[in-house]
């Protein structure tokens, strides 16, 4: 099954990195401080807002394929706390008259806000980047997450010490479309240096997004069966026909899973 492997991706949230409830909420806290500094509000106004255009976006973009974007979000946030209406069910944010309400910098400060919460403030499982290092000695490594602000992944990468061992990080702010959607995959395989099909093995939590979205491009799969049960992160519709290659019950199994195939086959 396994024969051939060149390379491996990984999901970030709730594959690489475990997202309970608690770390999200002080990252969006430490943000919405930033932001009524800036714009004279609540925090908790802006929380409130934050969470009712987060839910407008996943309900607009997600079917369509497309990240619900923080940098949009902060956006729309800053416009309504100044005064622009809510548009009316059936019509689409102007997100360019909305752009037209934030003061030069606001937003880069905000994002930075957040990304620099989220690097600090999530916890990085300690067994995760001796793993990484084992696994990149032999295959290309890669993540392919599904995240609203690029930057956060970036920085929390670079602060964990785990980029070196990455050949390549697909985001979907970044690449402007969402797992299962090919297009991310596509982007993948480039940056890694493989051909799409069964020499890339993907991995990730999310059978309708991870395992679906690898498999429709001939990639071999991993389904890692356990997450937080109180975690805040979406996750695709049920895919009942979803065939993972491999379950595991944490990404710490891969190790062994590939080790037994190469034992069994004597290689």
């Amino acid at each position: 099954m396994i024969d051939g492997l060149e390379a491996i991706t990984f999901d970030f949230g709730n594959t690489l990195v475990p997202f309970p409830e608690g770390p999200m909420a002080t990252e969006l806290r430490l943000a919405a401080e930033r932001a009524a500094g800036l714009v004279g509000c609540s925090p908790e106004q802006f929380v409130e807002t934050w969470a009712e255009e987060r839910l407008r976006q996943f309900e607009e973009d997600v079917p369509e394929g497309r990240e619900a974007n923080i940098d949009v979000r902060v956006g729309r946030v800053l416009a309504r706390l100044r005064g622009m209406a809510v548009p009316p069910p059936d019509r689409r944010w102007d997100d360019a008259a909305a752009g037209a309400l934030c003061h030069p910098g606001e937003l880069a400060a905000i994002l930075d806000t957040y990304a620099d919460a989220f690097a600090a403030n999530t916890p990085v499982p300690p067994e995760i980047g001796p793993m990484l290092q084992r696994l990149a000695a032999r295959y290309r490594l890669g993540v392919i997450s599904n995240w609203p602000l690029s930057a956060s992944i970036d920085r929390f990468l670079v602060a964990a010490g785990w980029r070196r061992h990455l050949t390549s990080v697909v985001v979907s702010q970044r690449v402007g479309v969402i797992k299962p959607w090919r297009q991310i995959f596509d982007v993948a395989a480039a940056e890694l240096g493989v051909a799409s099909g069964p020499s890339i093995l993907h991995v990730g939590d999310d059978p309708g997004a991870d395992v679906v979205g690898a498999h429709q491009l001939g990639w071999r799969t991993a389904w890692i069966r356990l997450k937080p049960v109180d975690s805040p992160l979406p996750v695709a519709p049920p895919a009942p026909d979803a065939r993972p290659d491999l379950t595991l019950d944490s990404v710490l199994d891969l190790e062994a899973a590939l080790a037994e195939f190469s034992h069994a086959s004597g290689k």
